[in-house]
């Protein structure tokens, strides 16, 4: 079965760092594109960062370039989020998910259960 299991996520102080991971198993990880969403209550999930299937390009939304960095490990099965620097308006539940789109419409979608992230000092 599909299963995305997160960790890393807990309280840290503004100015501070934490590095997220989602451990991937039941789908070819090597084969998906990675993303990292969060969701703050009463807001709309936005995409955070991203990576290709193997690790060669990455996207990062505005307000967290030069702060997050995204990254796979593809023997691991895990894709990763460090994020240093952090600020208060960071603190959202922070979603993994893979993708894959193999053409003509094929496309697959997966999530994790999200990890709470709260930077506050």
């Amino acid at each position: 079965q599909v299963q995305l299991v997160e960790s890393g996520g807990g309280l840290v102080q503004p100015g501070g760092s934490l590095r997220l991971s989602c451990a991937a198993s039941g789908f070819t990880f090597s084969t998906y594109a990675m993303s990292w969403y969060r969701q703050a209550p009463g807001k709309e999930r936005e995409l955070v960062a991203a990576i290709t299937s193997t690790g060669g390009s990455t996207n990062y939304a505005d307000p967290v370039k030069g702060r997050f960095t995204i990254s796979r490990d593809n023997a691991e099965n895990t894709v990763y989020l460090q994020m240093s620097s952090l600020k208060p308006e960071d603190t959202a539940v922070y979603y993994c998910n893979a993708e894959f789109s193999g053409g003509w419409g094929y496309h697959r979608l997966y999530w994790g259960q999200g990890t709470q992230v709260t930077v506050s000092s």
